[in-house]
């Protein structure tokens, strides 16, 4: 027993916890004996992870996790301004495999958020915002048992400012203000127009009279009726 060492012990108490273990925590040489052990964990009134068959429920990210990110919301849509749009601050992501934290500004403007399923996609993008868009604004079919106005989450990049045909961009327009379209071509574009941004993707939440689309074949998915 004299060449065991914590390294050993250790890696098998947390390899018990259902496969969970912290390896920087594992890796120490130091040698030790049960009154060592029973010392440590009573000097401070109990256990800590891994002392006295205690384990606390350990989930290590993966390397390529992306965080969900946290979007600040510019407003509804339509009738959303430019103002709006520009009015919303974006925060970075958090590093990949790693979580970011949001701490409002009680001295700034109270806006709305709403946590973004994590992507590369989302990660990624430089300057996110999110819309709250009517589903028939943007021309979203649902199934025809929905009768009231659904919100769909537009998540738009502010950085991306060019036109690309068929793309769906966010455009201050002079006549109706801020729309939501795609055009074939620039020309198709109002006169005195600005390109605010791109939309980078639509989330549409589940309702109940949608039927389950978990059969992996997508003709025979119906989420939109």
């Amino acid at each position: 027993m004299k060449g065991l060492t914590r390294i050993v012990t250790i890696s098998g108490l947390c390899m018990s916890a259902n496969g969970w273990f912290v390896p920087s925590r594992c890796r120490s040489t130091m040698s030790w004996s049960p009154a060592r052990l029973s010392a440590t964990a009573t000097d401070n009134g109990g256990s800590i992870h891994g002392q006295n068959s205690c384990f606390l429920p350990l989930r290590q990210l993966d390397q390529d996790y992306y965080a969900p990110r946290i979007v600040q919301i510019a407003g509804a849509y339509p009738g959303l301004t430019k103002e709006e749009f520009y009015g919303v601050q974006s925060e970075e992501a958090a590093e990949v495999g790693q979580w970011s934290y949001d701490f409002g500004d009680p001295e700034g403007p109270q806006v709305g958020t709403v946590a973004m399923d994590g992507s590369e996609l989302v990660s990624f993008c430089p300057d996110p915002v999110a819309i709250i868009a009517e589903h028939s604004s943007v021309g979203v079919d649902l199934p025809k048992e929905i009768t009231e106005p659904v919100d769909l989450i537009v998540l738009v990049d502010r950085s991306r400012k060019g036109f690309s045909e068929r793309t769906f961009l966010v455009v201050d327009t002079p006549e109706e203000g801020v729309l939501i379209r795609a055009y074939g071509a620039k020309v198709e574009i109002p006169d005195g127009s600005e390109i605010l941004g791109q939309v980078l993707l639509v989330q549409i939440p589940w309702l109940p009279s949608m039927a389950p689309t978990k059969t992996g074949f997508m003709e025979a998915d119906e989420y939109f009726g």
